[in-house]
């Protein structure tokens, strides 16, 4: 089993077409290989895979580089990936499976508290984020660790390029079908799914993400940051 790092936190209807699109996803990540698998659903919101057949440690493995994966046990300098649960002016706090706190001074991306950090890269809640583990806490402490130097250099490239508009709770169709019915399908080059349910809008040369924000917030019940580079 392999339980996905990437969480659907989402209720009702709205759960039903995340994880119907998670099926989606699955069929297609592991539809050539000889396998059979069943999705279910941690109480922690964490998606569930367990595999099984002639292809199922290369499944394993593939749904393992294209989620990340949640395990009870992390090991120091090893990289792994925890979703963006909360932050305060101490750092950030991923879910595991578990609290990892990112201290301040390991976040690495340039000057500013957590807060205005996040809001700078747009980093909306319960994105996914990969961190080197630097001690595995005792039980009364959390784990600890910093922010891996491949994300690090992937937030950057956001504020480097095109803007961008990140979103949470919503499948990359429905951030789709938000932009088309709110006439913004030009704005756009395209949507990239960065979780499950956490989207990044790639604006075209000369749309301002800010306007885009503005526009579409209406019709999307979510969180919403702007990166403007």
């Amino acid at each position: 089993m392999v339980v996905l790092a990437t969480k659907c936190y989402v209720d009702g209807d709205a759960r039903d077409r995340a994880l119907d699109s998670l099926g989606s996803l699955l069929a297609n990540d592991l539809g050539e290989l000889d396998v059979e698998y069943e999705l279910g659903l941690r109480e922690d919101d964490f998606p569930s895979v367990t595999v099984t057949g002639p292809d199922a440690a290369v499944a394993r493995n593939l749904l393992r580089e294209a989620y990340g994966e949640i395990t009870p046990h992390l090991t120091p300098e090893e990289t792994y990936v925890g979703t963006l649960e909360s932050w305060d002016d101490d750092g950030f706090v991923l879910d595991a499976g578990r609290p990892v706190r990112i201290p301040a001074d390991e976040i690495g991306l340039g000057p500013g508290t957590p807060e205005q950090i996040r809001t700078r890269f747009g980093l909306v809640q319960h994105l996914p984020l990969r961190f080197v583990c630097l001690a595995d806490g005792d039980g009364e402490t959390p784990p600890t660790g910093r922010l891996a130097d491949d994300e690090r250099d992937r937030l950057y490239e956001w504020t480097r390029r095109e803007g961008r508009l990140n979103v949470n709770s919503a499948t990359r169709a429905e951030v789709r079908a938000t932009l088309n019915r709110a006439g913004h399908a030009q704005d756009i080059v395209t949507v990239e799914r960065l979780g499950l349910l956490e989207q990044s809008v790639v604006c075209r040369e000369g749309t301002d993400p800010p306007g885009l924000l503005a526009s579409v917030g209406e019709y999307l019940p979510a969180e919403l940051l702007a990166v403007v580079p």
